[in-house]
């Protein structure tokens, strides 16, 4: 009867130890996961800024819609300028530009990442599907209009399927110091290209 008692206590032992174990690695595994996706949405982030640059650069806006910056990116080109000294000034000073091709986006900006697809660049990565919030305009700064875009992923959606008291959580304690409560690049109320993650 006492190695009974003593098995059962042995197996009520290891699974409180089992249950404190979990306990404690509960939010460092949030937090790893959250740092893993937050990685891959960052990238996403990074290349709808730079590919809005580009836009801007030659439509003279921001593009507030993803279709039009996934056709920009298919049919797009970057000129390629050769800058040389002003043979002129004998100050080296002065730079004469020179347009002397043209590459396209496509290439120029992600060339290097053979997995890159076009048609995923407004889908928020782990989301099951749903795309950035993405808006363009035009804002006032000092008298002169100033052409603006934000790119926004909500924690709600980037960690989707995660523990959903860490998400309410990690949201709340963004919203008290009022912060946006997921990743953005951009802002519709300052003249900023800057991720909320630098």
């Amino acid at each position: 009867m006492k190695i009974v008692i003593q098995l059962v206590l042995l197996v009520v032992i290891l699974a409180l130890g089992w249950y404190v174990y979990d306990s404690i690695m509960e939010p460092v595994k949030f937090k790893q996961e959250m740092k893993a996706r937050e990685a891959k949405v960052v990238q996403h982030l990074k290349d709808i800024r730079n590919v809005q640059y580009f836009y801007k650069q030659a439509n003279q806006k921001y593009s507030g819609s993803f279709d039009s910056l996934e056709n920009f990116i298919k049919k797009g080109e970057i000129p390629v300028v050769k800058i040389i000294a002003d043979p002129t000034d004998t100050t080296f000073v002065r730079t004469i530009s020179d347009t002397v091709g043209y590459v396209s986006i496509i290439d120029s900006l992600f060339g290097k990442r053979p997995n890159f697809n076009v048609g995923n660049l407004g889908i928020i990565p782990f989301s099951g599907g749903e795309t950035f919030k993405l808006n363009a305009g035009k804002i006032d700064r000092g008298g002169v209009e100033v052409g603006v875009f934000e790119a926004a992923a909500h924690y709600n959606t980037l960690l989707k399927g995660m523990d959903e008291q860490a998400i309410i959580n990690l949201i709340s304690s963004k919203e008290d110091i009022d912060r946006y409560p997921g990743l953005k690049v951009g802002s519709m109320t300052e003249p900023s290209t800057d991720g909320n993650w630098e």
